[in-house]
């Protein structure tokens, strides 16, 4: 029998990066000979809340990393195959010792998929470490300390990535490998809309935000156009693992001590406590994904409309913000936080359309899909959490307020480009001598208003309002509360 080395495999997942990664350190740590290993496995290639667009950020995330590893004549093998099928390859040439990854706060494909491959390498005498993921803890029952855990692990030192000579499989031997492997082509589009994958571009977007952007944070934050500049944009990179948490966090923190616009990077510094908080809960919560959070509200039932659907996810709905959010998160795969909100509230509270039927569309358009986020926001968007304030929001309000000029909505509606600001706001509003003057035709050019606003909008809060009351909604609300409230929810909400 051919005596086969021991070596490690990091398993990445969504940890691409080689600073601050604990998994990738863990096994260095080791000292055995380390293999970077990343599979495009078909569960998620083939699943309805991915898409293309996914797929090329972690394609420039790893070639990122590989333009990295050339200093130590090494590179991620990236394959494409389900992980069992990837293990059972890589044995056929080394024994695999130790496997070190994050843990993943995925879907529930994910996460059925982990507990198969921890029966896997139980039988094949493999160890599986799991790190931590950005301060986000496996197990929890309730929230006891979470807060003061999670500050404590923002404040550790970095990771650093400081392999020995010859600690990574070199290049040579991945080619080995990658005979036998069907190997994923890294290739990606040169030019398109979205933001480019990998730590190098997230740096760029940091330091930019860190240096000067940062300075209008409060003042833009809900704002479609000018949001896209002022916000950090750093979200594809967070959901993706271009940069961690605490890299970001204690970047923060060095500049709080420094400049004279403490609000604003408080403000930014609060936001990274609320995203752990919500994929806390949900890694608490898991059939969040499905399901209501709250179970008293299984008996709320909405007709399914496919034409309203349709409509909402090409951005025909004949109302200006709303449609502008559409066209423009389709094309460029970002809209800041109020338009999601906008979007979710609109399409389950206006359509009156059940959450579940909004997830997938959302989350294939979403550059910076986390799961984590996703479904909570979902669910607390659409009222039915039973402990949130219920957010019914009138896009034409929204529009007024903050995209007072419609910049943001000629860009993306440019077929209301022409028309004086006010009726970009509510072309409704038009006379048929309005529309002659200006050869604007409305149901033609631009559609006419789905559904009446002022109506729906008094049925969705009517029936969300009367459900809050009910005995089951109210028990459900009072156990989400103790599982998931923080003892120092307070200290989170002051921009410390």
């Amino acid at each position: 029998m051919i005596d086969r080395e021991r070596i490690n495999v990091v398993w990445l997942k969504r940890d691409l990066r080689l600073v601050d990664n604990e998994a990738i350190a863990n096994a260095l740590r080791s000292k055995r000979r380390t293999l970077l290993l990343y599979v495009f496995e078909p569960i998620l290639l083939n699943n309805d809340h991915y898409s293309e667009r996914h797929f090329n950020f972690i394609k420039e995330s790893i070639s990122d990393i590989n333009s990295k590893l050339t200093t130590y004549n090494s590179k991620v093998l990236s394959v494409t195959c389900d992980i069992q099928s990837a293990f059972n390859l890589i044995q056929e040439f080394y024994r695999v010792n130790t496997i070190y990854s994050h843990v993943e706060t995925g879907l529930l494909v994910t996460y059925n998929r982990d507990k198969e491959f921890t029966r896997y390498c139980r039988n094949n005498l493999i160890e599986w470490k799991e790190s931590k993921n950005n301060g986000v803890e496996r197990g929890l029952v309730n929230r006891d300390n979470w807060f003061e855990n999670w500050e404590a692990y923002m404040h550790q030192d970095l990771e650093v990535f400081q392999p020995k000579a010859g600690q990574l499989l070199n290049t040579e031997e991945i080619l080995t490998l990658e005979k036998v492997l069907t190997v994923t082509d890294l290739d990606t589009p040169l030019t398109t809309k979205f933001q480019k994958g990998g730590s190098a571009t997230a740096w760029k977007y940091a330091n930019s935000f860190f240096e000067s952007r940062y300075s209008d944070y409060m003042f833009n934050i809900s704002k479609p156009e000018a949001s896209r500049t002022s916000c950090s944009r750093l979200s594809p990179y967070i959901a993706w693992g271009n940069i961690s948490i605490r890299q970001v966090f204690q970047k923060g923190q060095e500049l709080k001590t420094k400049t004279k616009d403490k609000q604003h990077i408080g403000a930014f510094l609060c936001r990274l406590r609320w995203q752990a908080h919500f994929i806390q809960k949900f890694e608490m919560e898991h059939t969040m994904e499905n399901s209501s959070v709250n179970k008293g509200y299984y008996k709320l039932k909405k007709s399914i409309s496919e034409k309203y659907q349709t409509v909402w996810k090409q951005g025909q709905t004949g109302f200006p913000l709303v449609d502008a959010s559409m066209r423009c998160l389709i094309e460029t795969g970002y809209i800041n936080f109020r338009m999601r909100a906008m979007l979710v509230s609109f399409f389950t509270h206006i359509l009156w359309q059940p959450w579940q039927a909004a997830t997938t569309h959302l989350s294939q358009q979403f550059l910076d899909f986390e799961p984590g986020i996703h479904f909570p926001q979902l669910q607390m968007q659409a009222g039915e959490t039973g402990i949130n304030n219920l957010r019914i929001y009138n896009p034409t309000v929204n529009s007024l307020k903050h995209d007072a000029d419609a910049v943001f909505i000629r860009k993306w509606v440019p077929e209301l480009a022409d028309l004086q600001t006010p009726f970009v706001h509510e072309p409704y509003l038009m006379t048929d001598m309005e529309q002659t003057f200006y050869n604007f035709k409305l149901g033609e050019h631009y559609p006419y208003p789905i559904v009446d606003i002022k109506v729906n909008r008094k049925r969705a809060s009517d029936i969300l309002w009367n459900m809050k009351k009910d005995p089951e909604v109210l028990s459900e609300s009072f156990r989400i509360l103790k599982r998931h409230t923080i003892s120092d929810r307070n200290r989170m909400l002051r921009n410390e």
